[in-house]
This record gives C-alpha cells, sequence and structure tokens, in this order.
C-alpha cells in the first residue's frame, strides 16, 4: 500500500514547491515593482494599502526611511 502512495505523494510535494516558488518570485517582481515606482505605490494604495504597508515596514527595517512621508506629501500636492 505505501508504494502506491509513493506517487502521489511525489505529485503534492511538486506541487506545493511550484505554488511556493511562484509564491516568492511575485512577492520579489511585486516589490521591485513598488521600489521603482511611485506612481504604482500610489495605485497600491488605493487598491491594496495593508501590502503598501508591508512594504513600507519592510524598507524601514531594512534602514531606508522617509520613503512614506515623500509619498504621502507628493499625494497630497498632487489633489
Amino acid at each position: 500500500m505505501a508504494r502506491t502512495m509513493e506517487p502521489v505523494a511525489k505529485k503534492i510535494f511538486k506541487g506545493v514547491l511550484v505554488a511556493e516558488l511562484l509564491g516568492v518570485f511575485g512577492a520579489y517582481f511585486l516589490f521591485n515593482k513598488m521600489n521603482a515606482s511611485q506612481d504604482f505605490r500610489q495605485t497600491m494604495s488605493k487598491k491594496f494599502p495593508f501590502i503598501l504597508e508591508v512594504y513600507y515596514k519592510s524598507i524601514e527595517k531594512s534602514g531606508m526611511y522617509g520613503v512614506r512621508e515623500q509619498d504621502q506629501e507628493k499625494w497630497l500636492n498632487s489633489k
């Protein structure tokens, strides 16, 4: 009985591995896009503010301060 489960377990493992890799690459792509474009961050603030908050906190933990303030100042001045 254990031998019949091995192919199923391998397929499940491969599926989980692919899903994790897609998640990592997706997060990396999203972070780079937010890091490069203030306009994209503004779009994210309207549609997904909780993701933008995670971005701000992660760059502040890495020692980059003032991005949030620059964004808010530009967005207030453009209204």
